[in-house]
């Protein structure tokens, strides 16, 4: 099920990333008190009263001469295009001002829902700010103060009164869905057409030809599966897909409905920066992974060249350790066959579930080949390990103290499982929990 988004926006200082900051429960924004100093989207997740979503920062929407103005307006109204719920955040210190006159007018385009926020009414006796916004006609508007935490539990009550309900179609855990993530133009659509058979997806070399995400049903081998294609957006009105970033939302609804996820990389372009970004997303979020390299006969070969490449994805993708990569090319179709099974065995390894017994024998030979690490005289005594869940398989692991639990030790049981147990193409956890 693909997570509600919700976008904050309003013009610039009235105090969105550090509203933000609070949803989400870290300092992910940076917060200074300069007009426009957040100038990118940034994206996280937040939950509220067992409403999961994610929640975009804009930079703030004001029409201006300053430098970067302009980009962030056409930031604000993509994000505005992408959420289920806008949070519009006015400053009730300073009142309705020209510029939330601005905003409101852009507002008034979009038939999402709006909730107002009045930011920086510290206590109750303030609550009289308010009441010039209701002027902006967005209805009753929420007195919320940033830097204290007041007032949020009632706005995101107003907001989670909006999310979509039973949006996502239910296609049976016997149908493996499978979704393809990147940047523009790295050949996702040709990718699907390809698998498919068919020329189900409209393909084009401009950037961004994708503008919702696509959900095509086929069988292969007799076995049911989904394929969603999803990419960056497209042109409309006056704002553009001027850069790469703006593929990451789109991408994080893909990923939520995914069992394995295709990181699709141009193999004639190379390895990018938001590649990485994109790849992890589904990383964090549990996701199986394959790292696909398209546009393989585009690429001067000669016997080093699939090594060489290979070196440079575990170089760059150190996180993917456990992914496969899958050369081929989707314009001619070369390869096309080696996908199939390999998005098979990464779905049956991320559902595999393994007996306790032999879980914990795997654990107590790790345990004897390297004993765990000691802090300050105490050592790391582990008792018991059990699996929890899957998708991705999740372990706990009982222990004396779990702050002696090293990052590395951690990492070194992980190696174990899968040398035990494969688990190619599918990320595991491990936490460890106190025994009582």
């Amino acid at each position: 099920m693909a997570k509600p988004v919700i976008a904050i926006v309003g013009r610039p200082n009235v105090g969105k990333s550090t509203i933000f900051n609070r949803i989400v429960g870290e300092r992910i924004s940076i917060v200074e008190d300069v007009p426009g100093v957040t100038r990118d989207r940034i994206y996280s997740s937040g939950e509220w009263l067992n409403h999961e979503f994610n929640i975009i920062d804009t930079g703030g929407i004001e029409i201006g001469d300053e430098p970067f103005l302009e980009q962030i307006r056409q930031q604000a109204e993509i994000a505005i295009d992408e959420a289920d719920v806008i949070i519009f955040m006015t400053n009730g210190r300073e009142g309705v001002t020209a510029a939330d006159e601005q905003v409101a007018k852009i507002l008034y385009k979009t038939k999402k829902p709006v909730v107002l926020a009045v930011n920086k009414v510290d206590n109750p006796e303030m609550r009289e700010l308010t009441y010039d916004f209701y002027s902006l006609g967005f209805g009753e508007p929420f007195p919320i103060s940033g830097s204290h935490g007041i007032g949020l539990g009632d706005l995101l009550d107003a907001a989670a009164e909006h999310f979509p309900k039973g949006q996502d179609r239910d296609y049976g855990d016997e149908v493996i869905k499978f979704s393809l993530i990147g940047r523009p133009n790295v050949g996702k659509s040709s990718l699907v057409n390809a698998i498919l058979g068919e020329d189900r997806v409209i393909v084009s070399d401009i950037e961004g030809t994708t503008r919702d995400a696509i959900d095509s049903i086929f069988t292969y081998n007799g076995s049911p599966y989904v394929i969603i294609d999803t990419a960056g957006i497209r042109k409309r009105g006056k704002v553009y897909e001027t850069t790469e970033k703006y593929s990451v939302l789109r991408a994080l609804r893909a990923i939520e409905r995914s069992d394995v996820v295709l990181v699709t990389i141009n193999g004639e372009e190379g390895i990018r920066e938001q590649d990485k970004k994109i790849a992890g997303y589904a990383h964090d979020a549990g996701r199986a992974i394959i790292i696909v390299v398209n546009k393989w006969d585009a690429v001067e070969k000669d016997e080093k060249t699939m090594k060489d490449f290979e070196e440079k994805i575990r170089e760059n993708f150190q996180f993917l350790d456990y992914a496969p990569i899958v050369y081929l090319s989707a314009l001619t179709k070369k390869r096309i066959h080696t996908l199939m099974p390999v998005i098979n065995q990464a779905s049956e390894n991320h559902a595999l579930r393994v007996q306790s017994s032999i879980l914990n024998e795997v654990i107590t030979d790790a345990v004897a080949m390297n004993p765990a690490p000691t802090d300050k005289g105490k050592r790391l005594r582990i008792y018991y390990a059990t699996q929890v869940s899957v998708k991705p398989p999740t372990f706990v692991v009982f222990v004396n103290e779990p702050e002696l639990m090293h990052f590395s030790y951690e990492r070194f049981l992980q190696n174990r499982l899968r040398e035990a147990f494969g688990f190619e193409g599918t990320p595991i956890r491990i936490l460890t929990r106190a025994r009582k």
